[in-house]
């Protein structure tokens, strides 16, 4: 694993006896929609620095935005987080907190520390100042203890509507850090929540709330994306001003997973999900989770692009060909090989005897001598692929031309003989020759051939639909990632009749094109649909 300075910091807590030796992270996704490529990296970040100090590790919910989450989103971030191959130590939610974080503004009405605001928020916009300008103060900051203590409970009793007014920490509204200027800590909002029900018509805002999660559950290392860098000196004042937690736990930013060809934004791809661009947020294409599970991707993988890419404090962008090396490298001693034709051009072997079939004895898997061999069937009528054959070839084109011999895998030597075209011009028949005595596996020891090619029977072939994927965000003229209209193709191929014994989800290499999987929502006996999940050619170099 690269160095890794989360773990540097970690070292240091533990020899000097910071938090007793302990480690203890959580992971708090938001359930306003489905985790994606880049939680990934967040979720082993923090489950496995848990199980590398032997630790825990939390799953928590913050749901402090009640109209925003969703039951559906709470059960996809479960399967994605196991699927991933972690375990939580407890399940929890930001809302079973409210009461102490009640509390914890009254404290800080109590200390001067907070106070009732009734700007609006355009004002309170102009009232905040600019980077280079400090804002001003609100005409409410100099509110009585006793008024902000009266007027924060009718908040919370419901007598105030939502948006009229806020609790916001009085901390200084000169700071060069804007998150500085009097936030925001509290908003009325009378809606119900999926936890809490009516109880409560004020929430917490994130940033006064997440200390508040850490502190009670016993969060060592909060471990968070790069954003909340600039918000660290507000997660530590809420701690140290409100004052009942020690020791305190600390935030450690670390820059998030910016990946060529992607788009990270739980909004953008919610927009794509709503605008029908895709097929649901585990279309194939997306980069959520559950996308590319359905993709096809292995959890190994992706702990492993994640393991390889390790933690940084800036960011950078990943080129993607990277995550598909990890894939190919994770597939390429699990998968077994199938031959499949896509573009089928029919071959007819005249002089090969009409009627019969013979087996043929072909390796599952060449790298892997352990998974076996399989009975392939073939016989006069076969189907090879479109990209195999080229009437006038182009230079160094070793493949099935007029006149040339190649090797048909794990069978014999073929020669192209003749081309048939329908009344259109299209090549409808090959008609071709063997040679007998060249049989794979026969000891056969004569003349040399340049090109192999794979093949199906004609008569027992399968057909199946291959669902090819391009890459969802494509790069426009001006440089900018942009949704890619033709990401996905639908094509009619054959395959060899072993191939009809796939599962559900099954995965293979389909030979000289790539990775596949049988499509977990769309295969069943009538439909044998197949995603392409990576295509064997790497173009990452180390």
């Amino acid at each position: 694993m690269a160095d890794n300075f989360i773990h540097n910091i970690i070292d240091k807590d533990i020899q000097s006896g910071k938090y007793g030796g302990e480690v203890y992270t959580r992971f708090p996704p938001e359930p306003n929609g489905y985790l994606h490529i880049g939680h990934a990296k967040s979720i082993c970040l923090n489950f496995s620095t848990a199980e590398k100090y032997g630790g825990k590790c939390n799953l928590r919910y913050d749901d402090t935005n009640p109209i925003k989450e969703d039951e559906e989103y709470i059960n996809a971030i479960e399967e994605d987080v196991r699927w991933l191959g972690f375990e939580w130590d407890k399940r929890l939610w930001a809302s079973n907190y409210f009461d102490t974080m009640y509390e914890g503004a009254v404290e800080l009405i109590k200390k001067g520390k907070a106070y009732v605001c009734e700007l609006t928020a355009e004002e309170m916009k102009e009232y905040r100042g600019t980077l280079k300008e400090p804002g001003k103060p609100s005409p409410y900051r100099e509110r009585e203890i006793e008024e902000n203590l009266r007027l924060f409970e009718e908040m919370r009793d419901g007598k105030h509507a939502d948006g009229s007014m806020v609790l916001r920490a009085k901390i200084d509204m000169a700071s060069p850090n804007i998150n500085m200027r009097d936030p925001v800590i509290y908003r009325i909002s009378h809606a119900e929540h999926h936890n809490t029900g009516n109880k409560w018509c004020i929430y917490p805002m994130y940033d006064y709330a997440h200390p508040i999660e850490d502190a009670i559950e016993g969060i060592t290392h909060s471990i968070c994306t790069l954003e909340f860098e600039d918000h660290r000196p507000l997660y530590e004042w809420v701690l140290n001003e409100i004052g009942w937690w020690n020791p305190k736990p600390q935030q450690i930013e670390f820059a998030r997973l910016n990946l060529t060809n992607t788009v990270m934004s739980k909004r953008y791809l919610k927009k794509f999900v709503d605008d029908g661009l895709v097929d649901g947020w585990d279309d194939p294409r997306m980069p959520t989770i559950a996308g590319i599970r359905r993709r096809g991707y292995t959890p190994e993988s992706i702990r492993d692009f994640c393991d390889r890419i390790g933690v940084a404090k800036a960011n950078s962008k990943v080129d993607i060909s990277l995550l598909e090396h990890c894939l190919r490298e994770d597939l390429k001693t699990k998968v077994e090989s199938r031959n499949v034709v896509e573009q089928p051009i029919k071959v007819t072997i005249t002089n090969y005897p009409e009627g019969q079939i013979e087996y043929l004895e072909i390796e599952n898997n060449r790298e892997v001598p352990e998974m076996g061999s399989r009975l392939v069937p073939f016989s006069r009528d076969l189907w090879i692929d479109g990209a195999d054959f080229m009437e006038v070839p182009e230079k160094k084109y070793f493949r099935m031309f007029p006149g040339n011999e190649v090797r048909f895998k794990g069978a014999y030597f073929v020669t192209c003989n003749e081309v048939v075209k329908d009344e259109n011009g299209a090549v409808k028949e090959l008609l071709c020759t063997y040679d007998p005595e060249t049989k794979s596996g026969s000891g056969f020891e004569g003349r040399k051939v340049k090109g192999t090619i794979h093949w199906v029977e004609a008569t027992t072939a399968l057909p199946i639909k291959i669902r090819s994927y391009d890459y969802m965000m494509k790069e426009n003229e001006d440089g900018e990632e942009v949704y890619n209209e033709n990401s996905v193709a639908i094509i009619d191929a054959y395959a060899e009749p072993a191939l009809a014994d796939a599962k559900a989800g099954d995965r293979f290499q389909f030979f000289r094109h790539g990775y596949y999987i049988a499509d977990a929502k769309l295969y069943d006996d009538e439909n044998k649909v197949f995603n392409r999940i990576v295509d064997l050619k790497s173009s990452w170099k180390k």
